[in-house]
């Protein structure tokens, strides 16, 4: 009795390794192809959309979690990260009565309306964004060549964003001077 529970144990196992083998390859012949399409211009398939905004909402929730956000924003840090959301961030993420550039309408994936979805990430998950971008999506890692100073700004407005008017929006003046670290990109 005891053999054949051990055959059928290494058999799990050899069907194990062969299934593994079998995806490795698969995905080799999809890369050495060509076959799978980069285009912007085509979606993912549902499968792949699933797969790539859960590994990446999982992520971002994983190394957002030892970041301290404050525990308020001020209306000066908000003014003053409303400034540098409309340099560095509206033309791909919109605002209130304002649409995104003509130009980001080809990325794939959508850059997200921030002003229905701002309030959908924690303050330390939006820090972690804006410090470290994310790969294949078009959103840059501002950290490199931005104090944390600057990015909680743009974090606090982020988050003031969803529920906002246009004219508040408008208030906020005009955008931040493109330029060194903590102004503009």
């Amino acid at each position: 009795m005891a053999e054949g529970k051990k055959r059928t144990g290494t058999g799990i196992v050899i069907g194990v390794v062969g299934t593994l083998l079998v995806v490795f390859a698969a995905g080799l012949i999809v890369a050495y192809t060509g076959a799978y399409n980069v285009a912007a211009t085509r979606d993912h398939t549902a499968f792949g959309r699933w797969a790539l905004g859960t590994t990446m909402e999982n992520s971002i929730q994983r190394r957002a979690d030892g970041i301290e956000a404050p525990v308020s924003f001020s209306e000066a840090q908000i003014a003053s990260g409303a400034r540098r959301y409309k340099a560095m961030c509206a033309h791909c993420h919109a605002g209130p009565g304002i649409e995104r550039a003509e130009w980001a309408e080809g990325m794939l994936p959508q850059p997200p309306h921030l002003t229905e979805h701002g309030n959908e990430w924690a303050p330390e998950e939006i820090f972690w964004i804006l410090n470290h971008g994310i790969k294949m999506s078009g959103m840059p890692a501002f950290g490199p060549t931005h104090e944390d100073e600057a990015l909680w700004e743009i974090t606090a407005f982020v988050r003031a964003l969803p529920g906002m008017t246009t004219e508040q929006y408008k208030a906020y003046g005009e955008p931040a001077e493109q330029g060194g670290a903590g102004h503009g990109h």
